[in-house]
């Protein structure tokens, strides 16, 4: 059967397991500021009538060696993506660049500024080293939201929703799915990324998260995990571009890609907006009690994909 292929694959994703690694570090910093809630896509700081958004992103070594510019531009679009998961506008960026010479940093700052001018979020300040022995690169972000989107509020009974930006191709042999680099005019990156705002604003949702390298599935986990719920996904209702193998597509990591709850009432208003800048978005499942992540085979049968009672993700669900 498909989802007895699947599962494995699924499961022994590389962006899951680095998900794993986040609860020690918690537990040794003793994270637990005020006001703050840990695991969200961002730190949502409570500021006046609104939240200022506060967010960072490293980059592997082999992603810089193997596609630097492609590297540099991530570093705001991947940022960017979590302020608006949080239902925020971004404000600014900052880099931290360590680099084996001028040379070999150029491509990375060359896609760092494209990326700022096209999504419209300026590169502020940041570190710079261009005399070390390999390239590391780390992006920190700041936006602001009126109205928050977390990963803390699907509850039982929400339906589950994906949107994705299907215009796009992938970065062979990697798992990245560009649908941002050839953008159709200047300001279409940064008005698709308002519409989660604008959901936010217009109370549709109230949760949401980028899709990260722990794909699809993996990123559902760590919103079930947040809201302390349970879920049932059928991975077939997931919007997917034609041709691609769905084992492939779930592991993906869109530069577009969020799943967002919603009551049912709000599913139609929601999907229209995404639809009216051409991107695909449905209801691919529902949300329900208990800590089981569970998906739906072909026949209809359900399997449990992960039980967080058992083996928890990140450790950051609220006690």
């Amino acid at each position: 059967m498909l989802l007895d292929l699947l599962m494995p694959r699924l499961r022994a994703l590389r962006g899951i397991a680095h998900k794993t690694d986040i609860a020690p570090v918690v537990r040794r910093l003793g994270l637990a500021p005020e006001g703050i809630r840990l695991g969200d896509d961002c730190a949502a700081i409570p500021d006046g009538d609104g939240y200022l958004l506060l967010a960072i992103e490293g980059f592997v070594p082999d992603f810089l060696a193997t596609e630097p510019w492609f590297a540099g531009w991530c570093g705001v679009m991947v940022n960017a993506s979590d302020i608006a998961a949080m239902g925020g506008r971004s404000i600014a960026v900052v880099d931290a660049l360590w680099s084996a010479g001028a040379d070999s940093a150029e491509p990375v700052l060359a896609g760092l500024a494209e990326a700022a001018a096209a999504y419209g979020i300026p590169v502020v300040g940041g570190h710079t080293n261009l005399r070390a022995r390999e390239a590391q690169l780390a992006v920190s972000i700041l936006g602001r939201a009126e109205s928050l989107l977390t990963s803390f509020d699907a509850e039982a009974g929400d339906v589950v929703l994906a949107a994705i930006d299907l215009r796009g191709r992938y970065h062979e042999p990697m798992p990245y799915w560009d649908a941002a680099t050839g953008a159709r005019n200047a300001g279409e990156l940064r008005g698709n990324l308002d519409l989660l705002a604008e959901v936010a604003e217009a109370g549709l949702s109230r949760a949401a998260k980028d899709i990260s390298m722990a794909g699809l599935i993996g990123t559902a986990l760590m919103l079930a995990e947040a809201s302390r719920i349970g879920m049932v996904i059928d991975p077939t209702k997931v919007p997917r571009p034609e041709g691609i193998d769905l084992a492939r597509w779930l592991g993906s990591f869109p530069s577009f890609g969020f799943l967002l709850t919603a009551k049912l009432d709000a599913v139609a208003a929601i999907i229209a907006r995404f639809a009216a800048r051409g991107i695909a978005c449905a209801a691919i499942g529902q949300c329900e009690g208990g800590s089981k992540l569970d998906l739906i085979t072909e026949n209809g049968r359900r399997e449990t994909f992960w039980n967080l009672a058992d083996a928890p993700l990140t450790g950051c669900a609220p006690a």
